[in-house]
């Protein structure tokens, strides 16, 4: 058992998952001016940012074994290592046909760091800091966009749009440099059954089966289901003059939540208690904002209480999963769960918004947050039993 966390390792970690994140950021910050790079594209643009989720879907389950197979520290450095060539590649500009195999081959990579890296952090963690650690590491999809628009924005605006893939492919190869050295020292993997179609099928069932290994998952479907979609859906509903303001606090609102109360309450509870917790204020926020749209105190506090949910669900995996390929199939069902929640989140709330209304909406998250609450009381008694 690790008595010692090594917390500056964990910190490069981390970084390599802002790398993996700003492979989604750095399309989504630019999209509007992907037009003039692409005039002819239309509604194909779309698919430069859905590749890389549409990957994760397909095949999430499927990285959480091959990652097992060859190594978590093996498939974080070629992932990392590939991530970088992909991006330098993008800075050229390719035909769009092109642009989009680059795409759906940075998704592989994507899906390889975002299972093996909190594997690895889970591992290399002490017991007693794994809520700490695994909460840091939920952090990286906030934080990382939020450099992107503070740095990488002016960046591509300053000296045009291929810098920004130029600058996260060096941020991408110096990580695989310093990572590769540091990580020299863990061993090699355990030999593994060789991977066909009826064991991919077969393991699938497996991990959805299990109480232990899908929990972390499923309750992340649920709140990715809904996080990108209110944070897309309720800004018109917000004053003009704090729209901006307020959209941008609403993700650090949950960061710094999730970094203190959330780890704080971890010393105490167990990461699905916490979830069931941040699920229950979430409706309760929604019931709020229900009876005063788009008040920007309610909606901070929507995402303070989704903060809760955030660190808590990867906090979960090395709760319910002592082993090291029971933890990388739980990261990979939760990279497949979340692709789906953030993939199909967004346009079924917004369909429900044009048919029933802003009311219609709100209390469509708030059913959902509640399914997420019965499902996982449902895995708790599942796991007892």
């Amino acid at each position: 058992m690790v008595t010692r966390t090594p917390f500056g390792l964990i910190l490069l970690i981390w970084c390599a998952g802002l790398g993996a994140a700003a492979q989604y950021g750095k399309i989504s910050v630019i999209y509007d001016q992907l037009p003039g790079v692409y005039p002819k594209a239309g509604a194909a643009l779309g698919f430069l940012v859905s590749l890389v989720g549409f990957v994760g879907i397909v095949f999430g389950v499927v990285a959480g074994l091959l990652v097992a197979r060859i190594g978590y520290r093996n498939a974080l450095i070629w992932a990392l290592w590939g991530g970088a060539a992909l991006s330098a590649v993008q800075a050229l500009l390719p035909p769009l046909p092109l642009m989009l195999g680059l795409r759906a081959l940075e998704g592989a990579s994507h899906l390889a760091i975002v299972v093996a890296a909190p594997t690895l952090i889970a591992q290399l963690s002490a017991p007693r800091h794994q809520g700490l650690t695994l909460t840091l590491w939920s952090t990286f999809f906030g934080v990382s966009y939020t450099v992107l628009v503070w740095l990488g924005l002016p960046l591509a605006a300053g000296l045009g749009l291929p810098s920004l893939f130029l600058a996260h492919a060096l941020w991408m190869a110096l990580l695989a440099l310093v990572l590769g050295r540091a990580l020299s020292s863990l061993g090699a993997p355990a030999p593994a059954a060789r991977l066909t179609f009826a064991s991919v099928l077969r393991d699938h069932l497996t991990i959805y089966r299990s109480p232990f290994i899908s929990a972390a998952a499923i309750g992340w479907l649920f709140y990715t289901f809904c996080f990108l979609a209110l944070l897309t859906l309720i800004p018109p509903y917000l004053p003009d003059d704090l729209r901006a303001p307020v959209l941008g606090a609403m993700p650090l609102v949950s960061i710094a939540v999730s970094m203190t109360l959330g780890v704080f309450f971890l010393r105490f509870i167990p990461a699905i208690v916490e979830i069931l917790v941040g699920f229950a204020l979430t409706i309760l926020c929604l019931l709020w904002l229900c009876t005063a749209p788009g008040l920007p105190l309610a909606c901070l506090a929507l995402a303070a209480a989704l903060g809760l949910v955030q660190g808590a669900s990867f906090a979960v995996v090395p709760q319910l999963n002592k082993t090291a390929i029971h933890q990388a199939q739980a990261n990979g069902a939760i990279a497949q769960m979340g692709n789906v929640g953030n993939t199909l989140g967004t346009p079924v709330l917004a369909a429900v918004l044009s048919i029933a209304g802003y009311h219609g909406m709100i209390g469509l998250a708030a059913l959902v947050f509640t399914l997420g609450i019965g499902a996982h009381i449902w895995m708790a008694i599942r796991r007892r039993s």
